[in-house]
């Protein structure tokens, strides 16, 4: 007598299925959050790569020698050659761009084609053309605006700061790094200053 072997023909039940979808639904979770903290720290590395850039370009500034125009008489030496920080730049933009960018003005004079070769960006040779999330500031022997920064600047030194909004909520980040004169050497800061990162 032959048996027959009986095949089952069983499906998934209600309750595996359900499972399958909750895990699915944790997973896309997961997946949406990974995605939406990777965008934000694509964007904050702009305020990081630009503090650095401005924080590189006040310590060459720094380095340059200034030397005053002068007529010297016959068997007379010259006053030395100095070295001095820039002044301080114009904040750009005037407002923090809220959850936006920022497309800087090229025009002479306004932006980050202002100051002088003492003061502002010029004297820094420092300029973005590209739009951009923050509002960024260079002060010289003074702490930056609303500067959060423990190490702030108050005499011999600089500080750079990037303000922004990335979400709109007007809540803001904010990055900085100081730079104080010491001994005749110019010394940054061993980290920048990071306060509410992902705002």
């Amino acid at each position: 007598m032959k048996r027959r072997i009986k095949l089952s023909k069983r499906g998934f039940t209600l309750v595996e299925l359900m499972i399958v979808v909750a895990i699915i639904g944790v997973l896309a979770a997961l997946a949406i959050y990974g995605v939406r903290r990777y965008l934000a720290s694509a964007k904050t590395s702009e305020a990081k790569n630009t503090i650095g850039a401005i924080s590189r370009a006040a310590q060459a500034a720094y380095e340059r020698e200034n030397a005053a125009s002068e007529e010297v008489a016959e068997g007379t030496e010259s006053k030395g050659a100095s070295h001095d920080l820039c002044g301080t730049a114009t904040i750009v933009p005037a407002n923090v761009p809220a959850g936006k960018k920022y497309q800087p003005l090229t025009t002479n004079g306004k932006d980050f084609d202002s100051g002088d070769m003492t003061t502002g960006w010029k004297c820094l040779k420092f300029s973005m053309t590209q739009p951009h999330y923050y509002q960024y500031h260079y002060t010289k022997n003074t702490a930056a605006a609303n500067s959060t920064n423990p190490a702030k600047c108050a005499a011999n030194c600089y500080e750079t700061q990037a303000v922004g909004d990335l979400d709109g909520d007007t809540l803001t980040a904010q990055f900085s790094q100081t730079g104080i004169i010491t001994n005749g050497e110019l010394k940054k800061a061993s980290q920048i200053h990071i306060k509410d990162e992902y705002e």
